[in-house]
């Protein structure tokens, strides 16, 4: 992911799954603005200066994590990394965690997150109920297409 603002949106609207070694926060895929619909998992990896002092480590930890994704057996995700935009904040765990148990865990983070992404598709982030927002649940889109040349058999048809 690139720049603030994708950061953001993903922190904003993701679900949040919190393991020892990280906490995972992902929404469903969208392609940038004029970018082509390529379905594929986006992530990116934050290590705070709070959480790990030195650059050596949070370095260690942002490569140790990426080689753990990169080289994920298949058996621990079937179908490979869920098409999402992801986050993931590292915590000092990542570094002394022995590598099977890292991948093991972000399997696990991944596979538990993209079941919530599919669980919750319907919703679009949003606040449910939101007091004066009358019936905008369409978000301005028109729900179905309306074609005027086919009528329904019970509704008057216009002759001219």
């Amino acid at each position: 992911m690139r720049g603030e603002r994708e950061f953001r949106k993903v922190r904003a609207h993701g679900a949040a799954v919190r393991d020892p070694l990280f906490t995972l926060r992902l929404t469903d895929y969208r392609p940038r603005h004029g970018e082509r619909w390529r379905p594929r998992a986006i992530v990116g990896l934050v290590v705070s200066k709070k959480t790990l002092k030195h650059a050596v480590k949070r370095n260690r930890a942002r490569r140790r994590v990426r080689e753990a994704l990169r080289t994920m057996p298949p058996e621990l995700l079937p179908g490979g990394l869920p098409a999402c935009r992801a986050i993931l904040m590292l915590n000092p765990g990542v570094l002394t965690a022995p590598f099977a148990e890292l991948q093991a865990a972000l399997a696990r983070a991944l596979d538990r997150g993209a079941a919530g992404l599919k669980k919750g598709s319907k919703s679009r982030g949003g606040k449910p109920g939101r007091p004066g927002d009358g019936n905008r649940s369409a978000g301005g889109r028109v729900s179905a297409e309306v074609n005027p040349t086919s009528a329904s058999p019970g509704s008057p048809v216009e002759k001219s």
